[in-house]
């Protein structure tokens, strides 16, 4: 009598119980957790001192002495003149203490922060920098006997609305999750169909879903904050990375065929939880393992340059040349001809999911032809063909 393979009841909820806590931990060990270990860790700021004058020298080493007493969780730079302001625009610093020196003796120091930088940068830089600009204005005139110090000032250039600083991020991830749908969703009904996904499929796919969403978060971005430029080059960058989503989800539902999802999914609760931070702020671990390399930085941040107004940024062309890799390579993967994957091969079967492993109906069921081979095998003959 056969027995049953299938596990007990109790069993398989006692496995699924623990699949679902590990699961569980894991998550929230990647997305949570990056944001519950978060401290500042050597925030790039910057010090500006005159370049000439006779406060030019003990204003810097007023900067120099507050640098050297900094701690761990700012790296300053001490700069003369606008190379601040410079740094700042490339985002090597994300704030900058400009100290100006007046002709009539008095230093007015300025705080100096950009709507360019990611917000979780500005939170720790603004503090810290009008903290340090308190310390020089008390320091100054025993340093330099006759200057007075104005009241510390706050300017933020290319200031960023709460949208403008929301979308990049949003967007980026709104981009993923359309991608995401379009592609395992097709995959799904069209395998379900009995038929299999060609090129032609994988590529309407990728066109259709790109040019719809960039539509869709156009039109969001429009909505929340009309004065967000949607100029060529946003839609530009929001088409590029809209491409390069599409391709590499298809490229690995290729590879994988629907089991992509274990990855693709997973990325989608990962990522923006650590391209949301700046490396600076990120536990050590976080920022080797998970922030060094998720496409969601590239693409948030570069987006977040061309809507501030600063499409010169650095991370501008590296999220350009990012984005453009990860395209080639998933289109490469999608639409050169080759043999059949492993996915594709086991979604390709009939919709009842029924594989045909090559055993004729004769060989499977009981009967006189069974019999006929057992006889023959028992008296030696040999025979293999059916009565």
């Amino acid at each position: 009598m056969a027995t049953s393979n299938t596990p007990r009841p109790v069993v398989v909820a006692v496995l699924l119980s623990v699949a679902g806590a590990l699961v569980a931990a894991l998550i929230g060990l990647l997305t949570f957790g990056a944001q519950a270990t978060a401290s500042p860790d050597h925030v790039p700021l910057a010090v500006a001192t005159p370049s000439e004058g006779p406060a030019a020298a003990p204003l810097r080493a007023a900067a120099e002495r507050l640098t050297a007493q900094g701690g761990d969780a700012v790296g300053w730079r001490v700069v003369t003149g606008g190379e601040g302001r410079k740094l700042l625009a490339d985002k090597e610093v994300y704030g900058v203490l400009e100290l100006v020196a007046e002709p009539t003796g008095e230093l007015r120091p300025t705080v100096v922060l950009s709507g360019a930088v990611n917000p979780s940068a500005t939170q720790i830089a603004q503090p810290a920098l009008t903290g340090a600009a308190q310390g020089i204005a008390a320091a100054a005139p025993r340093l330099a006997p006759g200057v007075t110090v104005a009241p510390a000032q706050t300017i933020t250039l290319h200031p960023a609305s709460a949208a403008g600083r929301t979308a990049p991020l949003g967007g980026t991830a709104l981009l993923w999750l359309a991608g995401l749908v379009a592609t395992l969703g097709s995959t799904v009904l069209i395998t379900r169909a009995g038929k299999r996904v060609g090129i032609g499929s994988r590529l309407t796919v990728l066109v259709g879903v790109s040019v719809l969403g960039v539509a869709v978060v156009a039109g969001l971005l429009s909505w929340w904050d009309s004065s967000l430029p949607l100029n060529p080059e946003v839609i530009g960058f929001l088409l590029l990375t809209a491409v390069a989503f599409a391709a590499v989800q298809g490229g690995l539902v290729r590879l994988l065929g629907i089991r992509a999802a274990a990855i693709l999914g997973p990325l989608y609760l990962v990522a923006p939880a650590v391209a949301g931070q700046v490396p600076e702020l990120l536990n050590p671990a976080y920022r080797a393992v998970l922030w060094s390399w998720t496409p969601f930085r590239f693409s948030a941040e570069g987006l977040r340059s061309l809507l501030q107004g600063t499409p010169d940024a650095p991370d501008v062309r590296t999220g350009v040349i990012v984005l453009g890799a990860m395209a080639v390579g998933g289109l490469l993967v999608m639409l050169i001809p080759g043999r059949r994957s492993a996915g594709e091969v086991a979604q390709s079967h009939t919709p009842n999911g029924v594989v045909d492993v090559g055993v004729d109906e004769a060989d499977r069921l009981p009967g006189a032809q069974g019999e006929a081979a057992v006889e023959d095998r028992n008296t030696g003959v040999g025979r293999h063909e059916r009565r």
